[in-house]
């Protein structure tokens, strides 16, 4: 059986940690792989790789480190499929969904190639008598990721990329329930020819996640995950001195006007309800129509779309929908479908008891969709992370607004309409970080930035984009001016252009 191995200093190395996890294929439930569990001496061994990785990295101009990603942009294109094949194998989602996940990721590589022009500072001449000023983006040092098991090539690319190319080297601590993927990236970095050091990858648990988050020579941590875990991630990161973006869940709603076709209404939900199997921190969990008629269509439009899924192993070409990653996750999920039932909500089609002949111990979740659900259920107010779509009926366009805004969560929305004004309305109006208007998965373009409001994100700054150059750099200003415009004299007053 495999063994995976950690990334450190530009080399593959086994682990020597007595601890191990398994790592399951979720569409058979049988073990694929060991992950050693990494002891604390191996992350010191990566951030001591990479420290001494950082001051030659550092001074490297901006052109070649944007010329290696060039390389290393090539080398994930030509191995899309090979990724994507392990990402299906140890998280469960579709092929097409692992190839899209590892395409999006590639764009922030795409963006990263123009790290020249992203970190020009600004300069001002003549600010006073012969003084120019000037500003300058420079890198943290060694820095680190920790990323969740639902998008294992994706949400690492949100954050190296652009820490690597502005100058920084990186740890990334991958989840424990698919990490191959990141071996692979791992490789292709080697492959593409970054000096060694600047990219490595340490496995673990929270064991070495606190030794992360407590190492004096990790400048700065990027966190995705649950909100407990993220704002743990955050406390604890500042609190030694780092710092840290952390983004956490997410309670997405989709709002439904009178006005919209109810048709593509139900299949952008189909998809943003239902792909991944629901494990999407963007995934829409709650559809929110207008109106009794508009959710009775709604209803009728979604119900025979739920059950008509096909759900299948990731191997399959037809599957729309894959199992859950663990068998842990996937009894989380029935025990909230049971939680609805027993607080009231109607279910409308039921999900549980599916099983898939040749696939019976897969982690297998049928679509589920529950309608009349009201806000003091636990299916709405917590996240499920799994297939299953909560219709709440709202009276009017005002309630539903009042209702999002209050949620806890504040990740992503989406409104469907064909009306511009409660469009433009809802833009400036709801209190959510990233908003859909007709999109239901309204993830950025690599050059804009993700982030979520409220608890969905703890931290300053969103992640990748513009707002990921701030991260990962430190702004210096220098004000210059040359002997010939300095005057004689002391002068003991605070310096203005009078």
């Amino acid at each position: 059986m495999q063994t995976v191995q950690n990334g450190i200093g530009g080399e593959v190395v086994g682990s020597t940690s007595p601890r191990t996890a398994p790592v399951f294929n979720p569409a058979t439930g049988e073990q694929s792989a060991i992950l050693p569990l990494s002891t604390k001496a191996e992350l010191d061994a990566a951030v001591a790789a990479a420290k001494l990785a950082f001051p030659e990295w550092a001074e490297t101009p901006p052109l070649k480190r944007a010329k290696l990603f060039f390389r290393l942009k090539q080398l994930l294109d030509d191995n899309t499929d090979r990724i994507a094949r392990a990402i299906s194998a140890e998280h469960g989602k579709t092929f097409a969904d692992a190839v899209g996940e590892v395409q999006r990721g590639v764009e922030v590589v795409d963006f990263v190639c123009g790290i020249p022009h992203l970190l020009k500072g600004e300069f001002s001449r003549h600010v006073g008598p012969g003084i120019d000023c000037h500003s300058d983006h420079q890198p943290l040092g060694v820095v680190a990721g920790i990323t969740p098991f639902n998008f294992p090539a994706m949400v690492p690319m949100w954050m190296f990329p652009v820490a690597i190319a502005c100058g920084n080297t990186f740890i990334l601590k991958p989840s424990e329930k698919d990490p191959s993927a990141s071996m692979i990236i791992h490789e292709l970095f080697k492959e593409a020819g970054f000096p060694k050091g600047v990219f490595n990858v340490v496995h673990g648990d929270k064991e070495i996640v606190d030794a992360i988050l407590t190492h004096p020579d990790v400048k700065a941590v990027s966190f995705v995950g649950s909100t407990p875990i993220a704002e743990y991630v955050y406390k604890t990161g500042t609190a030694n001195g780092k710092r840290v973006q952390a983004l956490g869940g997410a309670k997405n709603h989709m709002i439904i006007m009178p006005d919209a076709d109810i048709d593509k209404a139900a299949d952008a939900l189909m998809g943003a309800g239902y792909g991944s199997a629901g494990e999407r921190c963007m995934a829409v969990s709650v559809a929110v129509p207008i109106g009794d008629e508009t959710a009775n269509r709604l209803i009728e439009a979604m119900a025979p779309r739920v059950r008509a899924m096909k759900i299948g192993p990731g191997t399959d070409p037809d599957a729309e929908m894959g199992p859950l990653v663990t068998k842990e996750h996937m009894k989380k999920v029935l025990g909230y479908i049971d939680a609805g039932v027993k607080e009231g909500a109607e279910l409308v089609v039921d999900g549980r008891g599916f099983k898939l002949q040749g696939y019976e111990n897969g982690y297998f979740v049928g679509g589920s969709l529950f309608d009349h659900v009201k806000p003091n259920m636990s299916i709405y107010k917590e996240e499920i992370f799994g297939p299953v779509l909560s219709v709440l009926r709202a009276p009017n366009y005002d309630h539903a607004v009042k209702l999002i805004n209050a949620h806890e969560f504040g990740n992503g929305t989406a409104i469907f309409t064909r009306d511009g004004d409660a469009a433009r309305s809802f833009a400036d109006k709801i209190e959510v970080g990233m908003v859909g208007i007709n999109v239901p998965i309204p993830v950025p373009v690599a050059y804009h930035s993700f982030g979520g409001w409220k608890r969905s994100l703890f931290g300053d700054h969103a992640i990748y984009g513009p707002e990921g150059i701030h991260f990962y750099t430190r702004v210096k200003t220098i004000t210059t001016r040359w002997p010939e415009g300095i005057k004689s004299g002391a002068a003991f007053a605070f310096p203005t252009m009078n």
